[in-house]
């Protein structure tokens, strides 16, 4: 299944990658069919067995990033691109590339708050996030969610195509 998913894969990253950088935004004209599609050839070419992969894929990729969603860090176009990745790799890759995405986004966001002059600034906010938060009512941060204007907000399809990619490679 990994070389066939390559391909789709591949496209489906770039595209996001420019729209998310664009506009902020993952359209679901390009996910959905995507995830749709990544059911359909799993079905295809494993039968149930495959099938029976490539939901689990997609409910780990809803899972993982629907709580970082919720948490309110992750736009919903990441979480709907994370399962459709999901329902092309499976579970088991899809774990591999949720945390080379981690790394990834976590490597950019260092150098965007490095080049944008505010790195002491979220350092202190990771810090917060990581250390307070049983000092606020919320589990989200009310400074750090991207429903906040005043939040800098990161395009994270990039680090999900840098990690999904390199999966490809390391498993």
């Amino acid at each position: 299944m990994h070389s066939i998913a390559w391909w789709p894969t591949l496209a489906v990253l770039c595209a996001a990658t420019v729209t998310d950088l664009r506009s902020r935004r993952i359209p679901n004209w390009l996910v959905l069919p995507f995830l749709t599609a990544g059911l359909a050839v799993s079905g295809w070419m494993h039968g149930w067995h495959g099938l029976a992969q490539s939901a689990e894929g997609l409910g780990l990729g809803t899972l993982l990033f629907g709580a970082l969603y919720i948490l309110g860090g992750m736009g919903m176009g990441d979480v709907k691109l994370c399962a459709a990745i999901g329902a092309w790799v499976g579970p088991g890759q899809l774990m591999l590339a949720v945390v080379l995405t981690g790394l990834a986004g976590g490597l950019m966001a260092l150098a965007w708050a490095l080049g944008g002059g505010f790195l002491g600034e979220l350092l202190k906010g990771s810090g917060e996030v990581m250390f307070n938060w049983r000092g606020r009512k919320t589990l989200a941060h009310p400074e750090l969610q991207l429903a906040n204007p005043r939040a800098r907000k990161m395009p994270y399809a990039p680090a999900i195509a840098i990690g999904t990619l390199i999966s490809f490679f390391a498993h």
